[in-house]
């Protein structure tokens, strides 16, 4: 555990089987079942969110184009915001039915890299910085991981280093989503958010390297939504064309 022994595409690689595990269980077994074995496979899908979380963080600090890299992810939150809701039963037009899991995590990513960007620019002042921060937590509120994730992004890439404190805070912001669920959606899965610390000792193995294969960032922009479609077909065969989760 002290070597530094994983690359980027590897973490990124252990987070895509992750959030895999996770999506297949929610159409399998839909609307919060509690059985053991069940909460202990959407455990095994808390390892993604921060693994991605910490990567859009790594790639305001390396990306050469800020502006490309979030245009990409725009468009790609796009794309997934179909495939996510057919995934799981949610209406293509937001706030139909509810004011959570309205589009995908990749909404909330896309924010969080524009938050990370207006908090560290130069150009504006705190106050401005403060508002346009509050302004973006709210458009990303209704997304999976919802505000959480934005503010997840903002402090691991502001704590860029330190990579103590950038767990520390982000478990804090993930104690916040764990009580919002603890209250609206169901006590037990709000708990089951607490289970992101799996991602802790997998991060703290990165080595700062990309991986060999410089493929991984389209392979997943191809993967995410593809598995998603893969998984609305097969609740509509096991269920019907109903809902398998809140905001559906």
């Amino acid at each position: 555990m002290n070597n530094k022994s994983l690359t980027a595409n590897q973490l990124k690689l252990i987070a895509i089987i992750a959030m895999t595990i996770d999506h297949f269980t929610s159409v399998l077994y839909p609307n919060y079942p509690t059985q053991w074995w069940i909460v202990g496979l959407h455990s095994i899908g808390r390892i993604a969110a921060p693994v991605f979380w910490f990567f859009v963080a790594e790639g305001y600090h390396h990306t050469h184009h800020i502006k490309k890299y979030a245009g990409r992810l725009f468009l790609f939150a796009l794309i997934s915001h179909f495939a996510y809701n057919f995934a799981f039963g949610i209406s293509f037009i937001p706030f139909q039915t509810s004011v959570f899991n309205q589009t995908s995590v990749i909404w909330s990513l896309a924010w969080g890299l524009v938050a990370l960007t207006v908090h560290e620019s130069r150009q504006l002042r705190q106050w401005q910085k403060t508002l346009l921060i509050l302004g973006i937590t709210a458009i990303a509120f209704c997304a999976d991981w919802s505000s959480i994730a934005v503010m997840a992004i903002v402090e691991i890439g502001v704590n860029h280093g330190d990579f103590k404190k950038q767990m520390w805070i982000m478990m804090l912001w993930v104690s916040v989503y764990a009580a919002v669920y603890i209250i609206f959606i169901n006590p037990v899965y709000g708990m089951l958010q607490f289970f992101t610390a799996l991602a802790i000792p997998l991060l703290k193995l990165y080595n700062g390297k990309h991986g060999d294969w410089k493929g991984m960032k389209w392979f997943f922009y191809i993967y995410y939504p593809a598995h998603l479609i893969l998984c609305g077909l097969i609740r509509i065969a096991l269920y019907g064309n109903i809902g398998v989760m809140i905001g559906a």
